[in-house]
């Protein structure tokens, strides 16, 4: 087991040094509200230091009597420590909503009760992340014992945790809709600008948050589809994704810049954009690692180093956080026969430090079909593509090609081909060494690493993900982001428009039903993909001819020859009709073999996303709890769950 963080364990320790008090209870089970005598008062508590007031109340709704009483509570200790025991996810709203009963409002002499509602909401988004880690609700967070109804004039803890991101930053009356502003953007005017485009483009577009940072920022996403909000049959999905690094800003600014160009181009009548985004389901989320961003803003281009901000709040690099699928993969290809596609996450991984932005991005993939994808970074000028890890863990350089090589070096070549940089004939410019190749370079014929996004999607997941290395500069000056956007929007464009090559089609049975999971196998390729829950699938593809195969359990396998012509810019569509078999259930060899290897590829509830230790075995506490050990008589035992 790790150490405590040091925050952690100073937290305990002074809170062990001080008195502590037990909750008070009133009539029915109810905590009692502040006595008659109770004045308003400064509130001084640093863990509450962002709440939406700034006056509360003694006693607490717990019948804490002081300051320092709250603060030698466990109850106190555990909110200032919790967003590191759940390893960042639901933080800052679980702090915010406990101080709304440590520290309760207080105007006019008057103590106003946080809204049940609210509490009730956050209950139930947050109530797995306590679970994978062994942990009982706080009984403090009880939403029926300290919250109330709008009866009762409560408020909301949470109002200010978008503070000034819903305030609209009107462009200057000189300048069209059409109008983009080529600069850096903080966390909260990328918001504003997302959330301003998709209300100019309702009917085509809308934001959502797929989680928070390790810091509590929205990782927002801006859609665009003919029908936001949902999956369209036989209409393949598409994310762009930018500053997985935090100090690598390129990326997040250019897919700001192509949401706002979408938008614009659409309601302009632009014929390409028009038809790209009503036959396409586009995600774009410009930073996946808004906290490291804020690092590398405070140094400001010119002055960021080479490193900072690079890695999240937590101190992970990202893109070296998501399961090692690749070693898995080798060793499965040595087998005769096994399944090396949709690899499961090894249980062990969840044992470590998972970022909660890793964590939103695999359960992302996990809601939403994704057929292609890009990351967006910054240091070189090349674009790469799995695999990331060499198949000898040794080298450090050595080709290291998946079975879709051809598919890959299409998708590369889509974006380097097109962009006047990448194919500047100058070996003295950026990635000017990439130039014999191409602009284009397998993985770990570069440099090998392990835990990177792109080999997670094409080993996990039917996502094919290239890696995009926008130039030289990280963090580049604010005159030349204008070029930077002209070099990479008919590339971004481009890359886009492949998702409509290869083949696509439904997978039913003779009824019209949906086969969901049905496997979709090439021959002389050895990687499956799967269709998706309404049983339409979409095959990434060279041109050439193919041998289709489509089988599931319990059907007989359908086989068609399809031939892809040079010059076909459309999937074409195969459709599959599979009969039951009247012999019962088909048999399967034990293990991970290629008629359906280790079982049917997991649902999306079936692998432990919060789960990230080993669970308790023999009655034994949990892991975290040694880590009130210290607190002696006052240790939270309403935190164990037996």
């Amino acid at each position: 087991m790790r150490p405590p963080p040091p925050l952690l364990l100073t937290m305990l320790v002074l809170a062990a040094a001080r008195p502590g008090c037990e909750p008070a209870w009133g009539p029915e089970g109810k905590a009692g509200p502040p006595g008659p005598g109770a004045m308003c008062v400064d509130l001084q508590l640093q863990s509450c230091s962002d709440v939406a007031y700034n006056r509360t109340a003694f006693p607490t709704l717990l019948q804490h009597r002081s300051r320092a009483a709250v603060e030698s509570s466990s109850e106190y200790i555990l909110l200032s420590v919790l967003h590191h025991l759940l390893e960042g996810q639901c933080n800052p709203d679980l702090r915010l909503l406990g101080c709304a009963v440590l520290a309760p409002r207080c105007e006019g002499g008057r103590v106003r009760r946080p809204c049940r509602h609210v509490c009730g909401a956050l209950r139930e988004a947050c109530q797995p992340a306590f679970d994978a880690i062994d942990m009982a609700w706080p009984y403090f967070l009880d939403c029926g014992r300290y919250f109330s109804g709008p009866e009762e004039d409560c408020y909301d803890p949470l109002e200010k945790l978008r503070g000034g991101l819903d305030i609209e930053e009107a462009l200057p009356s000189s300048h069209p809709h059409t109008f983009i502003q080529f600069t850096h953007h903080s966390y909260a005017q990328m918001v504003r600008v997302l959330k301003r485009t998709a209300t100019r483009c309702a009917h085509i577009s809308k934001t959502y948050s797929i989680g928070r940072s390790f810091d509590g920022r929205d990782l927002l996403v801006i859609e665009f589809s003919s029908r936001p909000g949902q999956h369209e049959l036989m209409e393949p999905e598409v994310k762009l994704i930018g500053n997985i690094h935090g100090n690598e800003v390129a990326g997040r600014e250019m897919l700001i810049y192509l949401a706002q160009y979408l938008c614009s181009e659409y309601l302009l009548g632009n014929p390409r954009i028009q038809r790209l985004l009503n036959t396409t389901r586009i995600h774009l989320l410009p930073s996946m690692n808004p906290d490291g961003y804020e690092v590398a803003a405070a140094e400001g281009a010119g002055y960021n180093g080479w490193t900072s901000g690079r890695q999240n709040a937590q101190n992970l690099d990202l893109n070296r956080n998501f399961p090692d699928l690749t070693s898995e993969y080798y060793r499965l290809a040595s087998v005769r026969g096994a399944r090396s596609d949709h690899i499961a996450i090894p249980q062990h991984y969840w044992w470590g430090k998972v970022a909660p932005e890793t964590k939103a991005i695999m359960k992302w993939m996990r809601t939403i079909p994704f057929v292609l994808s890009a990351s967006l970074h910054g240091g070189d000028l090349v674009v790469s593509y799995p695999f990331d890890f060499s198949k000898h863990p040794q080298e450090e350089k050595m080709f290291s090609p998946t079975p879709d090589e051809k598919m890959f070096k299409l998708l590369a070549r889509a974006y380097a081909d097109v962009h006047p940089m990448m194919m500047d004939r100058s070996e003295n410019r950026c990635g000017g060494n990439f130039l014999k190749r191409g602009s284009i370079i397998n993985g770990a014929d570069w440099y090998s690493f392990t835990g990177g996004m792109s080999d997670f999607n094409y080993l996990h997941s039917n996502c094919f993900e290239i890696t995009v290395e926008l130039g030289c500069v990280k963090f580049p000056p604010e005159e030349a982001l204008y070029t930077i956007w002209q070099h990479n929007k008919e590339p971004l464009l481009n890359f886009m428009e492949m998702v409509h090559r290869g083949i696509k089609g439904m997978v039913m049975d003779k009824f019209g039903k949906p086969v969901k999971n049905a496997r979709i196998l090439v021959k002389g390729i050895r990687h499956d993909i799967t269709t998706a829950p309404d049983g339409d699938y979409w095959r990434l593809l060279p041109p050439g001819a193919h041998i289709v195969i489509a089988q599931a359990p319990g059907y007989s396998k359908v086989i068609k020859k399809v031939i892809i012509p040079a010059r076909m810019k459309r999937a074409g569509r195969v459709d599959f009709i599979l009969q039951q078999l009247r012999t019962g259930p088909q048999k399967f060899l034990p293990g991970s073999r290629r008629g359906w290897p280790g079982g049917e590829p997991q649902e999306p509830d079936q692998d432990p996303l919060g789960a990230r230790r080993q669970p308790t075995t023999g009655g034994s506490k949990p892991w975290w709890w040694s880590y009130f050990t210290s607190l002696g008589q006052h240790q939270p035992r309403w935190l164990l769950k037996y």
